[in-house]
């Protein structure tokens, strides 16, 4: 790939590894793609483990989806899981972390990209000595959370286990606040270790404390961590548009809360790639690895993704 552009020098790097994080069995198309006509498939969450290499530090990025509904709302399960049906990866994300030699205990922090359910789950039990960590506002967009007063209310998404209830002031997460600072395409980065390996990117427009994150390989190579800034290659490229949808009532509906703005940080994502030679890795999309031709994408698939029938059936559309 001829590129034009560089991104800032660094001294550092990360070992990244994709892992499966469940998906959707039933995903409309219409809901990805304006126009969007593909009967219901399986729709892919993937999340990551970021090793710094010099300080040892383990940081996973989201945590997919668990099989298990305590861990979601009364509003998720009633409004939002029967849509899609969803389900958790076929081996657990502790087994998949232990099958690469890393015990949930060792996990120094989870950075969620943003706080939808299928990225975001309440942690402690799985990772008690995790620091939670999230993108600047999303704190106060999400509180309070399902409990008030004593009471669940079915009507907030948000789950009071992270965010707290109107009767919590001291919560156990943290907001990232930078320093930031201009990276590549984006206007703000945050250099999460000090030393160019893993930047962390301010990506508005999915929702409020939108993330995303770029981390720097041993090989030089930089793997962007796009989230939910975008849904697939397709909007990525420019061949197929996002959706936005009619509602009943006449108003309209998109998986972006600010449209106009997620287009914009699209914009970027295809610029680091076009013109700094970026690999771009979206938490729903499996092309790539249909495609099986990014060697560098290739290279950071959890070595489950070596076993037999694993990449046929995602090259089926099936569940890994």
């Amino acid at each position: 790939m001829s590129t034009s552009k560089s991104f800032p020098p660094s001294s550092g790097s990360v070992e990244v590894t994709l892992f499966d994080g469940g998906g959707f069995t039933t995903a409309e198309d219409a809901r990805l793609h304006q126009d969007g006509d593909r009967p219901p498939f399986y729709l892919y969450d993937w999340l990551f483990l970021i090793h710094h290499q010099s300080t040892g530090k383990k940081v996973l990025w989201d945590l997919g989806i668990s099989n298990d509904r305590d861990l979601y709302t009364p509003f998720v399960l009633e409004y939002q899981w029967g849509s899609c049906n969803p389900v958790g990866p076929r081996v657990e994300l502790g087994e998949q972390l232990k099958s690469v030699y890393v015990h949930p205990n060792e996990i120094d922090s989870i950075i969620f990209s943003h706080a939808h359910w299928d990225h975001c789950r309440p942690s402690k039990g799985e990772f008690p000595h995790a620091k939670v960590k999230f993108g600047p506002g999303t704190g106060a967009y999400c509180q309070p959370g399902h409990v008030q007063n004593g009471k669940v209310v079915p009507n907030v998404q948000w789950d009071a286990r992270i965010f707290g209830d109107d009767c919590i002031k001291q919560i156990e997460y943290e907001e990232l606040q930078g320093p930031w600072v201009p990276w590549g395409p984006f206007e703000r980065g945050m250099d999460y270790f000090g030393d160019g390996s893993f930047w962390i990117l301010d990506a508005p427009g999915h929702m409020v404390g939108n993330l995303a994150a770029a981390a720097r390989l041993t090989n030089g190579h930089y793997v962007i961590l796009a989230s939910d800034c975008c849904h697939s290659k397709e909007i990525l490229n420019g061949s197929k548009e996002m959706a936005i949808w009619k509602l009943p009532d006449g108003g309209t509906f998109c998986l972006h809360e600010d449209p106009s703005v997620a287009k914009d940080t699209i914009r970027r994502l295809k610029e680091a790639s076009d013109d700094y030679g970026a690999h771009i890795a979206m938490s729903h999309d499996a092309s790539w690895i249909q495609e099986g031709n990014d060697k560098v994408l290739m290279s950071i698939l959890h070595p489950l993704f070596g076993s037999e029938g694993v990449i046929s059936r995602i090259k089926a559309g099936e569940q890994p």
